[in-house]
């Protein structure tokens, strides 16, 4: 069970407790393409990602929906967007501190995604036998 710190004194979570939790997780991390955007953002904290690149780099994501997602993200305090001073202006995203929290979330899927494209091919080529 998940541990709750309460007025300084650390206690088990309910799993009623841990039910809304996880619900608003889902909630801010849900859907196809957040968790996507977060880690293309983590694992380039060093460059300068603007929307275009972004669009290019996460293959089947549509101009409205990456815009909506930016949004929420930000809202989420998951990450900044910046306004550069140029002709033409150019906009920036970069994962905050506080997003760089998701980060073991997102390794925890990439390393369970791997295995389970493993275990599938492994059953495929079973069954094929």
């Amino acid at each position: 069970m998940a541990k709750i710190i309460e007025n300084g004194i650390e206690r088990e979570a309910s799993c009623t407790e841990e039910l809304f939790a996880m619900r608003d997780s889902l909630d801010v991390l849900g859907g196809k393409w957040k968790l996507m955007i977060l880690r293309y953002l983590t694992n380039r904290p060093d460059q300068m990602i603007h929307f275009k690149k972004l669009e290019r780099s996460i293959e089947g994501i549509s101009a409205k929906m990456l815009s909506k997602e930016l949004k929420e993200l930000e809202t989420n305090l998951l990450i900044t967007r910046t306004i550069q001073d140029t002709k033409p202006i150019t906009v920036t995203y970069a994962v905050t501190e506080y997003g760089k929290t998701v980060f073991p979330v997102t390794e925890t899927l990439v390393n369970w995604g791997l295995l389970h494209r493993e275990k599938i091919k492994e059953s495929m080529n079973t069954s094929e036998q």
